[in-house]
């Protein structure tokens, strides 16, 4: 069942006092933030859409992952659709002001239902945003018109991408915006290379050249100005990252590497804690540094957790989406879940399309503890209604009641929608300067 609007899930820590501080510093700066956040996105507009994963520790609030070609819009809730539409008409018309129509290119999944579900209520959000909207897909097997029924009684229909001179579309469908749902594990398509169309989010966004390092290194810079503005301690937002690599896991190269990346991770995460009198033991995240689908990722304690592991750890470390190995890691601090629904631990993902907030739901997972990855099989998701309270904080409430910490979440989201922002003005940049190198 959907949460009510009015609901937010138990925190179970007693050491809410930082968290408490931050969102009061949110309520009292809210002017303040907007008009900030109006200011950056201006200088550098947003990404297309974006999907954040938060962890609320209780004594910190941030994000942990941000997601660039977000697969849940089938997770939002219902009543937060208009809020969606009219996001993807402003995003639409920012890219391509005279787009009529959107070409979507999807993952390759033919037999994942909840994938499939997601692309069905995408369509339909960027449908009743008043576009024609045709899916074109790369995946070999799609070689003719084909319609899959799914279990929601909708029908998707995959076309085979093809390309006329500089232009991709299926059928006689090639218009001005092309937006991928792909996030391009398996590396750079082809057919997609030098289109003159407008690509949302760019080549270089996808997982074969994107690194999560990059992204957190925008991130720190995005927290640290933000945190200046609102009087905060950026570390109360911002989780602590290192890259290491090249690491193989299989040959077992590499490790010490990590090992000392994580001790470094450990041991200022230590330091902050008796700073902030917070009495819960450090831990650390290892993960790929590009990639999504929770893959090759794991919750260590100690620098010997990644030197004693098994060969079946370490394969599953090794193992990437699309068959791909997993060789550049990112060590990031850990942050605690201490949010519950029914006693199973919970992390909320907020939605973004262009600079606004959408929605979000939370990732559930029963067989999981507050400091493990909750993106793993087993996971379910709790609908959140929050289409106002995310983005209208109630200041006759408490700092902590359900629209105030709503509204918490998605200024930190949207704090990492910035950075991802930079991320791909810096891409485009680098892409420029080849083109003049070259030329």
């Amino acid at each position: 069942m959907p949460l009510s609007t009015n609901q937010v899930p138990h925190l179970q820590t007693a050491l809410t006092g930082p968290l408490l501080e931050l969102e009061e510093h949110l309520l009292n700066h809210q002017a303040d933030i907007e008009c900030w956040f109006r200011k950056q996105f201006k200088e550098t507009p947003a990404p297309f859409y974006a999907s954040v994963d938060l962890r609320n520790a209780g004594y910190k609030l941030a994000p942990v992952d941000t997601n660039l070609f977000p697969a849940g819009f089938n997770n939002l809730h219902t009543d937060l659709r208009p809020l969606a539409i009219q996001a993807a008409q402003s995003a639409v018309t920012q890219a391509c002001p005279i787009a009529d129509g959107v070409l979507l290119i999807p993952e390759n999944h033919t037999r994942n239902q909840f994938y499939l579900e997601n692309l069905a209520v995408l369509q339909e959000i960027l449908i009743a945003a008043g576009y024609e909207v045709h899916i074109g897909s790369l995946n070999p097997e799609i070689t003719e018109r084909t319609e899959i029924e799914l279990p929601s009684g909708k029908t998707l229909v995959l076309r085979p991408l093809e390309k006329q001179d500089d232009r991709v579309g299926v059928d006689d469908f090639f218009p001005c915006a092309v937006l991928l749902n792909n996030d391009l594990s398996s590396g750079r398509p082809e057919i997609l290379e030098n289109i003159d169309q407008t690509l949302l989010p760019p080549l270089d966004l996808g997982w074969a050249d994107r690194f999560k390092t990059e992204h957190f290194d925008h991130y720190k810079n995005v927290s640290n100005e933000f945190s200046k503005m609102v009087d905060i301690d950026p570390w109360l937002i911002n989780p602590m990252s290192m890259q290491c690599g090249p690491v193989d896991f299989k040959e077992r190269e590499g490790l010490e590497c990590l090992a000392g990346a994580v001790n470094t991770v450990l041991q200022e995460t230590q330091r902050y804690y008796d700073q902030h009198d917070i009495a819960c033991k450090p831990f650390a995240i290892v993960k790929s540094d590009s990639g999504t689908y929770g893959m090759a990722i794991m919750s260590v304690d100690t620098p010997e957790d990644v030197l004693n592991l098994n060969r079946k750890q370490r394969n599953k470390m090794s193992s990437a989406k699309e068959g791909l190995v997993a060789k550049q890691m990112l060590v990031q601090e850990g942050v605690y879940t201490h949010e519950t629904i029914n006693d199973a631990v919970a992390e909320p993902v907020v939605y973004m399309i262009h600079n606004q907030v959408v929605g979000g739901f939370y990732r559930v997972h029963t067989g999981k503890t507050a400091t493990d990855n909750l993106n793993s099989p087993g996971m379910h998701f709790e609908s959140l209604s929050f289409a106002t309270s995310c983005v209208m904080p109630d200041q006759t409430q408490a700092p902590d009641a359900s629209p105030n910490r709503f509204y918490a979440y998605g200024v930190v989201a949207r704090l990492a929608l910035l950075a991802a922002a930079r991320e791909i003005a810096d891409a485009k940049r680098e892409a420029t300067d080849e083109k003049k190198a070259a030329s």
